[in-house]
């Protein structure tokens, strides 16, 4: 059993403060252009289990060394970083932070203590942190290459997991921690779909979602697949263990395939092993498959 709580929206993010946009953007951010308005407000109710899947404050965090580390020292990092497989171009981190005017070196070395001594990153970003995630006690959500500053990002990619680093960026001094990774949720194409689903093995094995409405599905859907609209999350998603296998293959279906993959994220974070996202959705089904699928 696992919470769903929490709020999905932009205040969760530095993007909140335009100065902090352009460095430290989030994934769930991006994932978020691929929802159409009527949906988002369902979101709010899983946001920060698709941000985490766990509790972050039961996370404790280690600084491995006291003394300033230099941006040119992140290249020694990098070399002993223990990530688990794959490679960090297509690897997503999750990232936490408090950051601190750069000219509060005081402060920056209480943080450092308060963390050695146990204290918990989740309290101190909520009252010491100038990052709007401070909201969401320091927690920046999914980030890959190429999402934020230079500096910051190349910090965070190469640190050992749940392990505190430092570094410095122009909008001052960062404690930073990776506090899980994961490869992106796979797509696969309409085309393949089809070919797998006339395979009666896999139709009896495999698990086929549909997250659009009633109304969307009685306009067209594909046979063998179950339905959980988005709109009534709150009613199957603290069950979905009990609905739904989570070592075995499942394929997640929705119009266009963004609502889908905001929900085969959240599955994964949920534990789910092999999670796909049928990549164009119903519509590009019916437009590279089979035309007699109704498009609207």
């Amino acid at each position: 059993m696992f919470r769903v709580t929490g709020n999905l929206s932009a205040a969760s993010s530095p993007a909140v403060a335009s100065s902090f946009s352009a460095a430290l953007r989030l994934s769930v951010a991006s994932t978020l252009s691929f929802v159409s308005p009527p949906h988002l407000r369902w979101f709010s109710t899983f946001s920060r289990s698709f941000l985490s899947g766990r509790r972050i404050s039961s996370l404790r965090s280690r600084i491995p060394s006291m003394s300033p580390i230099s941006l040119s020292g992140f290249s020694a990092l990098k070399a002993t970083a223990s990530f688990s497989s794959g490679s960090s171009a297509s690897r997503e981190i999750l990232v936490q932070h408090v950051l601190v005017k750069e000219g509060d070196s005081e402060l920056f070395a209480q943080l450092q203590k308060k963390i050695l001594d146990g204290e918990d990153m989740s309290d101190l970003a909520a009252e010491y942190s100038i990052c709007p995630s401070k909201k969401e006690g320091g927690i920046l959500g999914w980030v890959k290459l190429g999402q934020m500053v230079p500096e910051f990002e190349k910090a965070a990619f190469s640190a050992e997991p749940n392990h505190v680093v430092r570094c410095k960026t122009q909008f001052g001094w960062h404690l930073l921690q990776v506090l899980s990774e994961r490869e992106p949720v796979k797509d696969i194409q309409v085309e393949e779909l089809h070919s797998k689903m006339q395979d009666p093995v896999f139709m009896e094995e495999a698990q086929l979602i549909d997250v659009r409405e009633p109304d969307e599905i009685a306009i067209a859907s594909l046979p063998g697949f179950q339905v959980f609209p988005l709109r009534q999350f709150g009613n199957w998603a603290p069950d979905i263990t009990s609905k739904l296998n989570p070592e075995k293959d499942i394929f997640v279906l929705c119009k266009v395939g963004g609502r889908s993959l905001q929900v085969a994220n959240w599955l994964q974070s949920q534990g789910f092993k092999s999670v796909y996202n049928i990549a164009g959705g119903i519509q590009a089904y019916s437009l590279k498959v089979d035309p007699s699928i109704p498009t609207y």
